[in-house]
């Protein structure tokens, strides 16, 4: 008699045969290995390109199981910064690390640079985190366009989570603590000083509006100029604390000097911060008073701008580039410190953050989806900075 080969239930025979279990949609939309493998996915690039949309693709792969000094991590939200499209276009100086370490044919790199995520396994030589605490990176090219993962715990900073949404803690450690350090580390400003600032539309303007206020400093703001919300624009830093508010065009007038002292009251203005370049940033010099400081964090407009000797030899400006990565890199301990600070300032209700197009990431989100978010970074007028926000990946 022929014997008789057992009917196994399918989650059995799939646990027999060693294959993954997928339980169903209805409650489960993310594959879960039955032997501890994470399933994640990232926006992976191979080769640097411009546009993004090019060269990025989401990757699927598997992460194994927490062990020795590794943990694993699942991220709740990770913000669409320029550097990270400058870091695909292959013009950043943080350059990423490109691997074969998720399972691609070839060697790829992770994009993001900033975010934070959720501690959800550890192993047994993990010393300062446990699951369930929330972490953000300490260096750049991270790779934090990604749902889960695995990582030494010496690339990570624990923060305190309390009374803090992920979208506040996702975006910390670059634009707040950028505006921070330049306000506080290059001249000495006391209560009711003034500073002059371009791009104050931008997530470090407004950090640097809102820290002036808490502290007492005085601000003179610029944006561009535009044909829709001028208004409602100027309205809302002022609401965040700005003094003043004019446009590129009105920084150009003849008689904006004179205007500078009627809201000075003479006072000088000791402090330039320029993200823009050009000759927006050379007529933003010539407003400083003699031993100002002009700081330098970015170009948008892609243009360089000149150094007047007169400002140089006469009025003895010191002319400073300031970079938050290397910055951070240098002093890690202040880094950590300054994160909080930010942090405690959001608890207290003495800090927000600036319109932010949060883009939904879930297990089942579309790489088109994904990708056009990353490629609408740099349109102008955006409704606010991109930020993927994950779901229960």
């Amino acid at each position: 008699m022929a014997s008789r080969i057992p009917i196994l239930p399918c989650r059995t025979l799939r646990r027999h045969l060693r294959l993954p279990i997928t339980l169903p949609a209805l409650t489960q939309t993310r594959p879960i290995s039955a032997f501890g493998y994470e399933q994640a996915k990232a926006l992976v690039f191979s080769k640097h390109g411009d546009p993004p949309n090019e060269v990025l693709k989401l990757h699927t792969h598997s992460i194994s199981p927490a062990h020795s000094n590794l943990l694993t991590i699942r991220f709740l939200a990770a913000p669409i910064n320029p550097a990270d499209i400058n870091q695909i276009q292959g013009v950043y100086p943080s350059k990423p690390v490109f691997t074969t370490g998720l399972g691609t044919a070839e060697p790829v790199a992770v994009g993001g640079n900033e975010g934070v995520a959720e501690v959800i396994s550890v192993g047994d030589k993990v010393s300062s985190l446990k699951r369930g605490d929330w972490v953000i990176m300490r260096s750049p090219s991270f790779g934090t366009w990604r749902t889960h993962a695995q990582t030494s715990e010496d690339q990570l900073l624990k923060i305190d989570k309390t009374g803090i949404t992920p979208v506040q803690a996702g975006t910390v450690s670059v634009n707040p603590i950028t505006a921070w350090r330049m306000l506080k580390d290059f001249v000495s400003l006391q209560e009711g000083d003034w500073f002059i600032q371009n791009g104050a539309n931008s997530a470090v303007g407004m950090a640097a509006i809102q820290l002036a206020k808490t502290w007492g400093y005085k601000s003179i703001n610029v944006v561009r100029d535009r044909t829709h919300g001028l208004d409602e624009l100027k309205q809302k830093l002022k609401d965040l604390g700005a003094t003043e508010v004019i446009t590129d065009t009105e920084l150009k007038d003849v008689d904006f000097k004179s205007r500078v002292k009627k809201w000075t009251q003479g006072n000088p203005i000791k402090l330039g911060l320029n993200c823009v370049g050009g000759n927006q940033a050379f007529t933003m010099a010539k407003s400083l008073g003699d031993d100002a400081h002009f700081v330098t964090y970015g170009a948008m407009s892609k243009k360089p701008f000149s150094l007047p000797a007169g400002l140089l030899i006469f009025k003895n400006i010191r002319f400073d580039g300031f970079w938050v990565s290397r910055w951070g890199a240098q002093n890690p301990e202040e880094k950590a410190q300054t994160v909080q600070n930010v942090l405690e300032l959001y608890k207290q209700g003495k800090f927000e953050l600036g319109p932010l197009n949060e883009i939904p990431w879930d297990w089942e989100t579309k790489e088109k989806d994904l990708v056009d978010a990353v490629s609408g970074t740099f349109q102008d007028y955006r409704p606010g900075k991109g930020i993927f926000v994950f779901g229960k990946t």
